[in-house]
């Protein structure tokens, strides 16, 4: 896939093996979502509950935030990583069990995506806030663009795979879920990092509150944070793809997988590209770039006549987000000294939660109010407008050039 090269990140053996992890947990989560959110919509009928599902999933992380940051700077991360992935092979096991039973309803697929939000609200953290500690400093932004690929490569393959295996039933989709999140945890037992964390720093209502003064204190990570925030509460169109699969294209659980899958085929090959050729120059002109490709690619996908249309202003869609992701990733972890890291990642990861499960939901509301093609019409829309006031608001972002943070 990558080209071994003497500075590549494909010599170190933490950052391997981590990615190996992140590939087999995203691969069943993305499986696992895919499987969830056909079921549901199967059982009820009503979009309001696919939204439903984002926002029982926000809830720990608005909830935990704070705690979240505390830990991971305080504890030992790889340990936290392991607790939350077997969280997560125990939400799969209930699924399973559940389907194999007949016990599988409505009440306990929410209630399974409360303990994935739990989990996944410290697992985002640390797997963002690991990867200067698996790598030398200068080798970074390659690190995290081949991190990305690992997520990207499972978000094409995993929805793809899950909605074909559901064919067999969905015990088939939970039961392969299973598998790969107990493989993430032998991956991750493995993994030595080098860079112990410094020494814990007196618990006070500062020190929890240290992300938010870091994060005020620096427009420009403040200014791409708040950015994507709204631009994927306002675009974000995932929610909603089984009642395009369903109502819009007439297609089954294997035209869901698809359109789940095609934003990570774009995503994936910028991935692969921001790799071997990191953006060094214009990083802000870029990011505004790249988030008003994302708001026009949710236009064309909201007017979509086709699914071949349609799938292809989703790639679109997933390579311009990704752009953004690891320019803003990149921006917050060198940009950030390693004592205050899980506290700011934490705060960043609130915002990404609130962009994506809220974002879920708020599609998933207009849809059963107005319909699904306005409902992420209009989102597309206010993703432009957002990219026009933001520029205006934060020109700190708009003239950041080099990645070269400093904490």
């Amino acid at each position: 896939m990558m080209t071994v090269q003497p500075d590549s990140v494909l010599r170190h053996r933490p950052f391997v093996l981590f990615w190996l992890a992140r590939l087999s947990v995203t691969f069943g989560y993305q499986m696992l979502v895919v499987a969830v959110g056909w079921q549901l919509y199967a059982l009820t009928g009503d979009p309001f509950d696919l939204g439903l599902v984002g926002l029982i999933q926000f809830i720990p992380a608005m909830l935990l935030f704070l705690v979240v940051g505390q830990m991971t700077d305080r504890y030992d991360r790889r340990v936290i990583l392991i607790a939350c992935q077997m969280i997560e092979a125990i939400a799969a096991a209930t699924l399973f069990a559940s389907v194999l039973t007949g016990a599988i309803s409505r009440d306990v697929i929410l209630g399974t995506a409360f303990i994935l939000g739990v989990a996944r609200a410290f697992e985002l953290t640390v797997m963002q806030i690991v990867v200067p500690s698996l790598v030398p400093l200068p080798l970074v932004p390659r690190a995290v663009a081949g991190s990305a690929t690992a997520n990207q490569t499972a978000t094409i393959a995993g929805p793809a795979l899950g909605g074909f295996l559901y064919a067999a039933g969905p015990a088939a989709v939970y039961g392969s879920c299973l598998a790969l999140f107990a493989t993430a945890v032998l991956l991750t037992l493995m993994i030595h990092i080098e860079r112990a964390a410094q020494a814990r720093e007196p618990l006070t209502l500062s020190a929890f509150f240290a992300g938010f003064a870091f994060i005020r204190r620096n427009p420009v990570i403040f200014g791409v944070i708040s950015l994507d925030l709204f631009a994927v509460l306002l675009g974000g169109v995932t929610a909603l793809l089984p009642v395009f699969a369903r109502d819009v294209f007439a297609a089954g659980p294997w035209g869901l997988g698809l359109l789940r899958a095609a934003p990570a085929v774009g995503a994936l090959g910028m991935a692969l590209a921001l790799t071997r050729w990191p953006i060094e120059r214009n990083a802000g002109k870029v990011i505004f770039a790249v988030v008003a490709a994302f708001g026009l690619s949710t236009i064309v996908f909201a007017l979509s006549s086709t699914l071949v249309v349609a799938l292809a202003a989703l790639v679109v869609l997933g390579a311009s987000d990704m752009v953004s992701v690891v320019l803003r990733m990149t921006l917050v972890q060198l940009g950030t000294p390693d004592d205050v890291r899980g506290r700011v990642t934490a705060v960043n990861g609130l915002f990404i939660g609130t962009s994506n499960q809220l974002g879920e939901f708020r599609a998933g509301a207009m849809a059963s109010w107005i319909g699904a093609v306005p409902a992420v019409l209009i989102g597309g829309i206010g993703t432009l407008v957002i990219v026009v006031l933001w520029a205006g608001l934060f020109p700190a972002l708009w003239r950041a050039d080099r990645l070269e943070g400093k904490p």
